[in-house]
């Protein structure tokens, strides 16, 4: 053992005036794995724009931190390809029926029809010959021509894999979102993450990203804080995958395209609270597959285009049981459609709604949330207590024998 430092490796990267001077992710990188072969350290990166033609992947132990809407990671425009050959699970290459565009070095993801989601292949060109491409991960699925195989260099502008002590700090990403096709948020995102556990991003902006702005999967008390996500394409924020213990506080999500905040499966034991989230393109809050024992509180839920807080019709056995939403503001949601601030549906019970204030302030036609808590007729046990409802219907119980 060393004892304890007084001085940790420390690097900087910039487009001048810095120990590694570039404009691109090759230049991010370089600094990256340096301080990672020094056993942890912090990268620092200057102002200015970088262009991304793959992730900047993270290391174990290093913490990257930018100047905030200074340091701005932007999205390449990425080439589009349908497969030429087959891709078969297991198999490190894949051939193109249109090469244009795609380089070694670049990060590029492959898919079809039924391989998506967390089938989608995401890695990196590291060969050519012709228009075939060796890459840096066996494809784990088949990706048939057949099934509309195809590939694009899209890929997460940030990214760590089975990484931990990982920290991200005051960066912004850029996802260039016109020049680029989708990607699928349970393996990308503008910041993304896949088994990370206890990592940090703070202080970041993720906005325009053809998929979600920021997503971790599988990683075990994952925060984050104080960060912005807005114009994505499809969730703001994503934890999932059996992220246990995750804390979501003070962040914004505005404007994406899909739900604001969105649990996808075995969320537990987290706390969500002091968070905006307005103006997405259809729930404010989304819990549903197993996702249970977490605290939803001082959050303001604002305007989005359906329920402000929406509980998925689940089953008994995976629906999001013992959830606690506390001391919220819920307004204004249901934009063109009727709506409710929370809404419940599935066979979910034993969930606590307590000291929230629901209301819409919109007059005439407009005023679209009209009911303040709906209990479709399958909901188990639920406590309401406290809560401040202005709204058409205050309490919508659907529930037999109640």
């Amino acid at each position: 053992m060393h004892g304890a430092m007084t001085e940790r490796p420390r690097v900087t990267v910039g487009l001048h005036d810095a120990d590694i001077v570039g404009a691109d992710n090759r230049a991010l990188q370089a600094a990256v794995d340096y301080i990672a072969d020094l056993g942890g350290g912090t990268v620092e990166i200057g102002a200015g724009e970088y262009l991304m033609r793959d992730s900047l992947h993270l290391r174990s132990g290093v913490t990257v931190r930018g100047l905030g809407g200074k340091t701005i990671l932007r999205k390449a425009k990425a080439a589009v390809s349908p497969l030429q050959l087959d891709g078969d699970y297991g198999e490190g290459q894949i051939t193109l029926k249109n090469p244009e565009g795609f380089a070694v070095g670049d990060g590029v993801a492959v898919w079809d029809k039924n391989a998506h989601g967390f089938h989608t292949t995401v890695a990196r060109i590291i060969g050519r010959n012709g228009n075939t491409f060796a890459i840096s991960l066996p494809l784990n699925a088949d990706c048939m021509v057949a099934n509309g195989g195809g590939a694009a260099s899209v890929f997460p502008v940030i990214s760590g894999y089975n990484g931990e002590g990982v920290r991200v700090e005051s960066l912004t990403v850029d996802g260039n979102k016109d020049e680029n096709v989708p990607l699928d948020g349970c393996r990308g995102g503008g910041i993304f993450l896949y088994r990370c556990p206890g990592a940090v991003i703070s202080h970041c902006t993720v906005r325009r990203y053809n998929g979600d702005g920021i997503s971790f999967q599988q990683s075990n008390d994952a925060q984050v804080l104080e960060c912005v996500s807005e114009d994505n394409a499809s969730l703001g924020l994503h934890p999932g995958s059996g992220s246990q213990r995750p804390l979501v506080r003070g962040c914004v999500a505005r404007g994406n395209g899909d739900d604001g905040l969105f649990l996808c499966w075995r969320v537990k034991n987290g706390v969500f609270e002091n968070n905006t989230l307005e103006a997405n393109g259809r729930y404010g809050i989304s819990i549903g597959h197993k996702d249970t024992d977490n605290l939803i509180r001082n959050n303001h839920v604002q305007g989005n285009h359906e329920d402000g807080v929406y509980f998925r019709n689940e089953t008994e056995g995976m629906a999001g049981h013992r959830n606690r939403v506390e001391d919220n503001l819920i307004e204004n949601n249901g934009v063109g459609r009727d709506a409710a601030g929370i809404r419940v549906r599935g066979e979910t019970h034993d969930l606590v709604f307590k000291d929230n204030l629901i209301r819409d302030t919109r007059t005439g036609a407009e005023r679209h949330q009209t009911t303040g808590i709906a209990l479709e007729k399958n909901v188990g046990a639920v406590q309401i207590e406290g809560n401040k409802i202005d709204a058409a219907t205050l309490v919508q119980d659907e529930r037999q024998n109640h």
